[in-house]
This record gives structure tokens, sequence and C-alpha cells, in this order.
């Protein structure tokens, strides 16, 4: 899979893990599993901080794609003999509403490349070459790595003489990537299903309903390629759709779909509290302390004069 015009993203992709490896290295050996799990989990985490601004701008044209839903609709139904001007109209609606219907494939298309990068630089360690500016002791270190016991650069279909040549067990490195690949193929139908399910009820109309049904129940089966994938590109796989998980349900929890109210009015309901605010509420309130007691009033009355005094006579 390695691409000659991408090498220069191959190059940067190993020179960002070697450096992440570095520093993780001043405190846990450099062969070790902990290690390079951690490099590649940071590696992912930094690669989807990077785009995070294009799941913001496709989240944004998803909000406009539904606000412009109605009218959509309408096209449909005037054009419903003309497709062609249909497909016209509709799409001179999104342009002027700044509305792009490709924009939920960026995130996916940013990605892509950094995938490609992670298995193409993985595939070199795992044959101990030190290409892309790594260096021999570099591509040693992740040779001898292991995760639960295997090896990071094995895939399930490694036989048993390559499995034992980096010193693990066969049958527990077998086990350990049949379980990664099950959490793969897990979290990747809960990504798909996330995003699915709130594109199907912003869009209750939409004529690609079906065949995204279709796609959410198909894709834990494109996870099953990832038996052929080093366990530490399935480990990246794994990490970047648990990111997907949170950040997609950060921002749903923040930004609720508009709902009709009991006159059919669409109103935006109040985002759901943040875990912060939920700790905020839920902690008990320090107690104000006692007021001190009032100033005990005493009253000034005027002494009794004698009867002569207050007549003006002698005594």
């Amino acid at each position: 899979m390695e691409l000659s015009w991408l090498n220069w993203l191959y190059t940067a992709v190993a020179q960002v893990i070697t450096w992440i490896h570095q520093g993780y290295s001043t405190f846990i050996p450099k062969d070790n599993g902990l290690n390079w799990a951690l490099t590649i989990i940071t590696l992912t985490v930094l690669m989807r901080l990077l785009i995070f601004p294009l799941f913001l701008k496709q989240m944004r044209s998803s909000k406009k794609m539904q606000e412009l839903a109605p009218k959509v609709q309408e096209l449909r139904k005037r054009y419903k003999n003309d497709k062609q001007r249909m497909n016209q109209e509709v799409m001179a609606l999104y342009q002027g509403a700044g509305a792009n219907p490709l924009g939920g494939c960026l995130p996916i298309l940013a990605q892509f490349p950094i995938f490609i990068s992670m298995f193409t630089v993985l595939q070199a360690m795992a044959a101990g070459q030190p290409k892309f500016g790594m260096t021999q002791e570099l591509v040693n270190d992740a040779r001898a790595a292991h995760i639960f016991g295997a090896p990071l650069p094995a895939t399930f279909f490694w036989d048993a003489k390559e499995v034992t040549a980096l010193g693990a067990d066969p049958v527990v490195a077998k086990v350990v990537l049949a379980v990664f690949v099950a959490i793969s193929s897990l979290t990747t139908f809960l990504t798909v299903r996330q995003s699915v399910t709130r594109s199907m009820a912003q869009m209750p109309d939409n004529p690609m309903a079906q065949q995204q049904k279709i796609l959410m129940y198909i894709s834990p089966m494109f996870a099953i390629f990832s038996l052929n994938f080093p366990l530490g590109l399935i480990l990246y796989w794994v990490t970047t759709n648990l990111w997907t998980l949170g950040q997609q349900h950060w921002y749903y929890s923040r930004h609720p779909m508009p709902v009709l109210d009991a006159k059919g009015n669409m109103v935006t309901p109040a985002p759901k509290p943040g875990l912060l605010s939920k700790v905020r509420k839920t902690a008990p309130e320090p107690e104000a302390p006692p007021a001190p007691p009032a100033p005990k009033v005493t009253r000034q009355q005027p002494t009794r004069q004698p009867r002569s005094k207050r007549t003006g006579g002698k005594k």
C-alpha cells in the first residue's frame, strides 16, 4: 500500500512517532508495550485534535441541511418529473445557504492519509526496515514490544514461526488480535449508528435513509479486513473510534435537535448539562455560617422625678 507520492507524509508520521516514543522512553523502557501503546494513542489524539475544526464544519453543514429540509422537500415535489432540474435547484439552494452535502466526508478524508501512513510505517517496522527516517534501534524496539502478549507488528495471519521469533506465544497473540479486531468492529458499528441515527432523525424524508441503514449494519464487516493489519494499526483504529464516539456525544448533547411543541412550533430544547455542571449540581453546597445574634436593644427609661420637682412646689 506504499505510495511514493506520499513519502513526505510517511516521513512526517514516522518523525512524530519517534518524538512521542522518545518522550515516553524517559520513564518507560523503549521496547515496552505500554510505551508503544501510549505512543500510538497519543499520535491518534493529536491527529484528531488537528482535524477537530473539520468536525465542527461538518456539524454546522449538517445543521444547515436540516434547516433546509422542508424547502428541499418542496423542490422534490415540484420537479419530481424532472430529475436534472430538481438536482440543480437543490444544489443551488445548498450553495445559497452555504451548506455542503459532502461536508460529512471531510473528517474521513482527512483521516485516510494518516491511516495509510500508519499502515506503511508499521509495515516497515514489521519487516525490520528502518525507512522514512527511522533508526534501526527504533525499529528493533517496536518489534520487541508486546501488547498483552502480542507483538506490535503482528497480524492475525502471521504464522507461528514469525510470532515465536519475536518472543511471543502464537496462541496468545492470535487471541489478543482477535479481541482487538472484535473491539474494532464493535466501535465502528457504534460510531456509524450514532451518526446515522442523528441524520435520520434530522431528515426523516432523506431518500438515502435506506442506504444509510444498510451501511450501518455492513460497517462492522469492514473491520474484518483489519485481520490483515498490524496490532498497532488496530489499536489506532479503536482509539479513533472511541474518540469519535465521545466527540459526537459531546456535540449532540450541546446541540439537541429542534422538536415540535404543543402548538406545532419548532423549538430547540435546552442543552443537556455537561459533566462539570452535573458535579456542581450534585455536590453539597457548603453550609452558611450561623448569623450572629441580634444585639439586645435596651430602652433607656426616664427616671421618675419627685412630685415636688414635677410641680415646681416645695418639698
